[in-house]
């Protein structure tokens, strides 16, 4: 049996807890009372809450049971006690905790762009540290799993605009609010993938010269990156060239191509956008869940 790291379960619940909080304000206190279909598990608890009242909280956890017994064995033991942990969390601070704040009752796109940024910010605290908060996170994952290249935010945002479509059909019957519901899925699409795949977002170069070394040392000195140097042919002239690759913040990009045109005033530069660097200087590689 795997032996238990406390260090990192404390800090698991520690995000749970943080994350749960901002999905439940974001939630109950700007989206629950705003009149607009909310994607996801929690668009479904907030249907059943105006058809039914039944709590938010505990119409997720409701959900939540089908498809924690269909995706058990697909995702995993692991996976699931931390996804149980963190929908357990959330679900209660969702019922107990965010009632006890006061309720957000201005401009409907107001709250649209609130709870699309709260909600994408907590959503992406718990995917990255492995788990989620189960339901509809349970079937993105399990995409995600199958199909590696497409994101997170995508996914949720195709499975989102369904669960949209059915409250507006059944509870709200608002054109506005539909579309402040795609509003809001978008935004929330976009604040997962920015947090979880573009914090170390930067500039990726390539730089074809013949003074390789030169531009290599003079990157490195200036910013303390590495860098990679490949051997090429120029098709044409079948002359031999270096190929300098070098990852960087964005920063640190414009100084870099006014080195390279100093040292090589005939250099050809690419620069690229890279979503993600992950190594020495960026960060280090996401655990696997």
């Amino acid at each position: 049996m795997k032996k238990i790291n406390w260090k990192e379960t404390g800090i698991d619940i520690l995000v749970d807890i943080a994350a749960g909080m901002v999905i439940a304000i974001g939630v109950y206190n700007f989206a629950l009372n705003a009149n607009f279909p909310v994607a996801g598990f929690s668009g479904i608890a907030i249907i059943m809450y105006h058809l039914l009242g039944l709590p938010v909280g505990l119409g997720t956890i409701i959900l939540n049971i089908p498809v924690a017994i269909f995706c058990y064995k697909f995702l995993g033991r692991n996976f699931f006690l931390k996804s149980l942990k963190s929908m357990i969390i959330s679900s209660v601070l969702m019922d107990y905790v965010a009632p006890l704040l006061p309720v957000y009752e201005g401009s409907r796109l107001l709250a649209a762009l609130c709870m699309g940024v709260l909600c994408g910010i907590g959503y992406a605290m718990i995917f990255m540290r492995g788990s989620s908060t189960g339901g509809q996170d349970f079937i993105s994952v399990a995409i995600k799993k199958v199909r590696p290249h497409m994101t997170l935010g995508i996914i949720t945002f195709a499975l989102d605009i369904m669960t949209i479509i059915l409250g507006s059909v059944l509870v709200f019957k608002d054109v506005d609010g539909f579309i402040y519901g795609v509003i809001v899925t978008y935004l929330m699409a976009i604040v997962m993938d920015r947090i979880m795949y573009g914090i170390d977002e930067g500039k990726m170069t390539f730089i074809v010269t013949e003074h390789g070394e030169d531009v290599a040392e003079q990157i490195d000195e200036y910013s303390g990156r590495g860098s990679t140097i490949l051997k090429g042919m120029g098709s044409y002239s079948k002359e031999k060239k270096d190929v300098v690759m070098c990852a960087c913040n964005n920063k640190q990009m414009y100084t870099i191509k006014k080195m390279v045109h100093k040292i090589d005033p005939q250099a050809f530069t690419i620069i690229m956008e890279s979503n993600e660097v992950v190594g020495e200087g960026f960060k280090e590689e996401i655990k696997e869940l």
